[in-house]
């Protein structure tokens, strides 16, 4: 009863509305509605997001298996490293400014608030410290399943493994140095903008060096264009649209003239659903055999694959273009000479969440209907691919021991049969 009459009074009410960037004075002072409450909340989930970071951290470091060493890890316990480096290091600030906010509101202090001596920028400084590296939060995953997909499916060693390792490092490391380059039409220093502007082209180079490894990993290697793959190399593509355009918005004269438009939508999109999303499905698809030991339909993958690139591109490319002609976000009403962009935009989001769609239907098919699959249909290395499909509760009856690198993947032919093994014995 009164959780019921709890929700009602948030429906009653609106919710908050200061934004989800909870922006002062605003939500410090002016606003009405819920801004404590949600901001406990998220204060409260935060430490969800500590704890997990540290039960990695501490797994990573203490209970790996004998034989795996630091540079025998897979890419993605790396990138899950480094998303829990920030995970534990950022969220904390989160934390105190969702704090000093409801201290303001409930107390009057002057934290924020420039009529009693407060500075409304601070909160918009802390605010940026924790949520640019959020950003680095959700795409480092997506970065370790594409290592993990690439070297399967061109059947070669990662290239380049020390240096992708360190890279997703350098982007936890650097990726704290930039929250400044949301703030470039705030009013900060223009020196510090300068120093803003080169950190944020700096932190281009270790994602850089991942594509450049990607690529040098495809190179004369025996390709094989499943459906994880296909997801894998839209992900390469997509995700180096959006960091050029996101070099292009490191620059302080670029960045005020799109500021605010849908440029920063159409990259903000290329990273996280071109890139992140992409990455998703990718690793959905990888690990589906051996998480339900079922094979799906490899045509319906691929058809989705391609409706999901094509959506894509055809629902955020068209407002790289608005942005730069002028057309801000966040406005319902817009000059007719832009209803051409939009349109293509409508329609092509239209075309993504069919594409979206077609893998819940043939994923969930394949459970009841699909060829049982065999410990390792990829001919996949890593010690996931030792269990069976799907694993048992406690995944290994010994303890494994590793005595190779991660990538061993020998030179191999057009006949090798990838996706088709035998299904286990019972």
């Amino acid at each position: 009863m009164t959780g019921g009459l709890f929700t009602l009074g948030v429906i009653i009410i609106g919710g908050v509305d200061t934004g989800w960037t909870f922006y002062t004075p605003y939500s410090s002072t002016y606003a009405n509605t819920w801004v404590i409450l949600a901001a406990t909340g998220i204060f409260i989930n935060g430490f969800s997001s500590i704890a997990t970071g540290l039960n990695f951290i501490v797994s990573i470091h203490l209970l790996r298996a004998p034989g795996l060493t630091w540079f025998r890890l897979p890419m993605f316990v790396w990138t899950t490293y480094a998303t829990s480096l920030i995970m534990v290091l950022a969220t904390p600030v989160l934390a105190v400014t969702l704090g000093l906010v409801a201290v303001e509101r409930i107390f009057g202090g002057g934290i924020f608030d420039p009529a009693i001596g407060g500075d409304p920028l601070l909160f918009q400084h802390l605010f940026w410290f924790y949520s640019h590296p959020a950003v680095y939060i959700m795409i480092l995953p997506g970065m370790g399943v594409v290592s993990e997909i690439v070297p399967c499916f061109a059947r070669k060693p990662l290239f380049g493994y020390g240096f992708v390792a360190m890279s997703g490092l350098a982007i936890a490391a650097l990726g704290f140095l930039v929250w400044g380059h949301h703030m470039f039409v705030s009013g900060q220093s223009i020196y510090a903008g300068l120093l803003f502007s080169f950190l944020s082209m700096l932190v281009a180079i270790p994602s850089a060096v991942k594509v450049f490894n990607w690529t040098a990993t495809l190179y004369k290697g025996t390709i094989f264009l499943k459906t994880p793959m296909l997801y894998a190399m839209g992900f390469i593509g997509l995700f180096t649209i959006g960091g050029l355009t996101g070099i292009s918005l490191a620059s302080i004269g670029f960045d005020m003239h799109v500021h605010d438009t849908y440029f920063i939508v159409a990259h903000f999109h290329y990273i996280m659903v071109g890139g992140m999303v992409m990455a998703f499905l990718g690793g959905v698809h990888f690990w589906w055999p051996k998480m339900t030991g079922a094979i799906y339909s490899e045509w319906w993958g691929r058809v989705s694959a391609l409706i999901v690139f094509l959506g894509f591109n055809l629902a955020f490319f068209p407002q790289f273009i608005l942005g730069y002609l002028g057309n801000p976000r966040r406005y319902h009403a817009y000059a007719e000479g832009f209803q051409v962009f939009h349109i293509m935009s409508t329609l092509g989001a239209s075309i993504l969440g069919i594409g979206y769609l077609l893998p819940l239907g043939y994923l969930l098919w394949s459970l009841k209907y699909g060829r049982r699959a065999s410990r390792n249909p990829w001919q996949a290395t890593g010690l996931e691919w030792t269990t069976p499909s799907p694993p048992p509760t406690h995944n290994f009856g010994e303890t494994p021991t590793v005595t190779g690198p991660a990538y061993d993947y020998p030179p191999a032919h057009r006949e090798l049969v990838i996706g088709e093994g035998e299904p286990e014995k019972n």
